[in-house]
């Protein structure tokens, strides 16, 4: 699974635990303002 943030950086998962964890991680480190949940993360990703 890939999600492709609008930033530019594209965040690949095996499954949807693991992009959420990675999409998480990537907002945290790279948008600190920026709050999505669990179903949002998911939403952008299909």
């Amino acid at each position: 699974m890939d999600l492709y943030c609008p930033c530019g950086d594209v965040i690949r998962a095996d499954d949807e635990d693991d992009l959420v964890a990675r999409a998480q991680e990537h907002l945290r480190e790279v948008h600190p303002r920026r709050r999505y949940s669990r179903e949002e993360i998911l939403f952008f990703a299909y």
